[in-house]
């Protein structure tokens, strides 16, 4: 199963759009926090709405959590960002592979990209900063799940 993670979301409805889009197109989801906003069952129902019940979510409480969690299953981390040097569409999606988005504020830090198997990016025109995260998710998970089948 493919799946996406969630690198500390800041937007409320951006973590719904791309829960329902999951639960939609048959994924996991990892939401590594802390969470610009309250991810309690409660809240992510509110933005989720009844999609949640379809969709497997683990929450790790941190970065180190996720990593640990990770690194003991032998998922392979594919990080999108804007600082990647390979199209999604040129990238070889496997089966099990976990892409990650990061915080629409802020990307992730260093760190996340030391960590990660693969950097990846949507092309853009030059001069555009960025895509919606749930936009960009979409694409890149559309494409890993026709390579995948």
């Amino acid at each position: 199963m493919l799946r996406l993670a969630l690198y500390q979301p800041d937007i409320p409805q951006n973590t719904g759009t791309m829960l329902r889009m999951a639960a939609c197109l048959g994924l996991a989801v990892e939401i590594v926090e802390p969470a610009g906003f309250d991810v309690s069952d409660r809240h992510l129902r509110r933005s989720g709405l009844d999609y949640l019940d379809h969709v497997p979510i683990t929450r790790h409480r941190s970065w180190a959590a996720f990593e640990a969690w990770r690194r003991e299953a032998g998922v392979r981390l594919v990080l999108a960002t804007t600082a990647g040097a390979l199209p999604y569409t040129a990238f070889a999606f496997r089966d099990g592979d976990c892409v990650m988005m990061g915080r629409e504020s802020a990307g992730v830090p260093d760190s996340v990209h030391a960590a990660a198997n693969a950097r990846i990016l949507v092309p853009m025109r030059t001069g555009m900063r960025s895509l919606n995260v749930a936009v960009s998710a979409a694409m890149i998970l559309g494409e890993a799940l026709r390579q995948t089948g």
